[in-house]
């Protein structure tokens, strides 16, 4: 005989209006992060230049994701035990602390190695109160919902997201527009993270009026609570199919797809292709608020024709637009560098055995060989490179089209000595590119912001219909007594490890292989995986009881 379902308790709207406030904090707290990866990087690790600077503000923006799959089996083990309500609580009242103390944190200038030192252990924070944030948000609101709604309702989440994001790229502009660019790099940076304490005061006062779960509070009255929700989430094999099936058919997509669109796309036309990054946080904070209502229409439709279909859609919809439209992306924001790559193409003629990957997120390798160096001007330039291997000990020569740049070793020379020489071996190799038709950053009034605009819609309306419904399935996949702790694992590896991970190791792939597309064959190559694991194993789960 089945079981009758809890029934909510309590308004539906304020339900929802708490949890999807609280979540949008805690991503704006997160994402802060984002619009001043630059001013941070300069902040507390000084002295990192050129490719390694940009490879630390990616790395140190990950370390944050690394850690909450850490805060999802803390804080689901709370959520199964004691409850949704209490677990959600902490993780937002530690969020808020941990990023009001970034905002008050000495730099590097001040303090020497702590302030690295901190600051990361700040985003590791950060990490695992977000990691215990999400899963208890989107179990709480899709045990209150109605089982034709969970899908609209727990769409909201997405939206939530979409709003922290878009808050905090529109409160860094705001700072940013007030104080004027110098006072703003000094200083001014600091008070988006203070003037979170405000949110955090709000948001409290609004989830301190809910009540527990009406299905987690059956679950307590009856006794049925898991004693051991780690062992019977991930070391019993119905608990740990569910689990994987989770991760591979639906969280690496949602990684690699949402972080693509949102993330991915703003660190390549800043910092790849050089547009104005007042312009592109214009159009990310757009493109944010546009797709809020996309999450909620995508959740209305799982409940009509089921999660699976709409959630393919948005995967195969990436997959297929990645690549075109990161090339319109080069071609609408800088057509003067699109025009040089096809006009003047560029090779760098070297011995392999002199070239390393541009990848040192603490800043401590030289890379003094002329391949080195000359890779570096070219990767933080967004220009394209093709490799062709030389014979061993040939000097390493920048050909671009008939012209030839002989790039100088740097091997044997002091710290002082060789930073001279990349900063002008790197100014004449810049002289070189813009004779060429290279240019050093996008004219923007050559930028065709709607055709931007156009191609990030695009990427949205994947990246929503992925997410939308998503909340909704999770929680139907997994049952009431071990669903906190065996939702947040998948979750949190997809999105943080996954997607956490995915612009630095992009821009990684990029400056290794030298052509600035190549990073997307990783969110290629992961949501196809999804879509195939999606297709053959994940049921559909639309109007199943969450009561089991």
């Amino acid at each position: 005989m089945a079981k009758t379902e809890a029934k909510p308790k309590g308004s539906m709207a304020l339900v929802v209006a708490a949890s999807a406030a609280g979540t949008a904090f805690e991503w704006y707290d997160f994402f802060l992060f984002v619009p001043l990866a630059g001013i941070i990087a300069k902040t507390f690790a000084a002295g990192l230049t050129g490719a390694a600077s940009l490879v630390f503000a990616l790395a140190a923006f990950a370390i944050g994701f690394a850690f909450r799959p850490v805060g999802a089996l803390i804080f689901g083990r709370i959520g199964d035990r004691l409850g949704r309500k209490g677990a959600f609580m902490v993780t937002m009242s530690l969020m808020g602390a941990a990023t009001f103390c970034i905002g008050l944190l000495p730099s590097y200038q001040s303090i020497g190695a702590w302030s690295p030192a901190i600051f990361i252990s700040l985003r590791m924070i950060q990490g695992i109160a977000l990691g215990g944030e999400w899963g208890g948000a989107a179990i709480y609101i899709t045990e209150h919902a109605k089982p034709e709604q969970r899908g609209v309702m727990g769409s909201w989440l997405g939206g939530s997201a979409a709003f922290g994001l878009a808050g905090a790229l529109l409160v860094v502009l705001a700072v940013r527009t007030v104080t004027g660019e110098d006072k703003f790099a000094a200083w001014g940076w600091r008070l988006p993270f203070l003037f979170s304490s405000i949110l955090l005061a709000i948001s409290i006062w609004i989830r301190l009026k809910l009540s527990e779960s009406p299905i987690f509070a059956k679950l307590k009255e009856e006794g049925g609570r898991s004693t051991k929700p780690y062992t019977e989430s991930f070391l019993v094999w119905d608990g740990l199919k569910r689990v994987l099936i989770v991760l591979f058919a639906i969280m690496i997509a949602q990684g690699a797809v949402w972080y693509t669109c949102f993330f991915y796309a703003q660190f390549f036309l800043e910092n790849v292709v050089k547009t104005s990054p007042p312009l592109v946080n214009l159009i990310m904070i757009g493109i944010c608020f546009a797709s809020a209502p996309m999450y909620v229409f995508f959740g209305w439709l799982s409940d009509k024709i089921g999660r699976k279909p709409v959630m393919l859609f948005g995967m195969i919809l990436t997959v297929v637009a990645a690549f075109p439209g990161f090339q319109a992306m080069t071609v609408f924001a800088n057509p003067d560098l699109a025009r040089a790559v096809a006009a003047s193409p560029v090779t760098v003629v070297a011995d392999p055995d002199t070239c390393s990957v541009q990848f040192d997120p603490v800043g401590k390798r030289q890379f003094s060989s002329g391949c080195d160096i000359a890779k570096n001007v070219l990767t933080t330039s967004g220009v394209s490179y093709k490799n062709v291997a030389a014979l061993p000990g040939t000097p390493t020569t920048v050909k671009m089209g008939v012209f030839s740049f002989p790039s100088p070793e740097g091997g044997g020379l002091s710290p002082a000595d060789l930073k001279a020489l990349k900063a002008d071996t790197g100014d004449r190799l810049k002289a070189a590119l813009a004779n060429q038709g290279y240019p050093l950053k996008a004219e923007p009034k050559e930028t065709n912001t709607l055709g931007l605009i156009l191609v990030l819609l695009v990427l949205s309306v994947g990246a929503t219909a992925l997410y939308g419904p998503q909340a909704a399935a999770l929680v139907e996949m997994f049952p009431t007594k071990i669903r906190y702790t065996a939702l947040s694992l998948p979750y949190h590896i997809g999105t943080g490890w996954v997607g956490g991970f995915l612009p630095a190791t992009a821009y990684a792939m990029v400056a290794a292989k030298g052509d600035i597309y190549y990073g997307l064959w990783y969110p290629v190559v992961v949501t196809t995986v999804a879509i195939v694991t999606m297709f053959l194993f994940l049921p559909e789960t639309k109007g199943e009881t969450l009561d089991f």
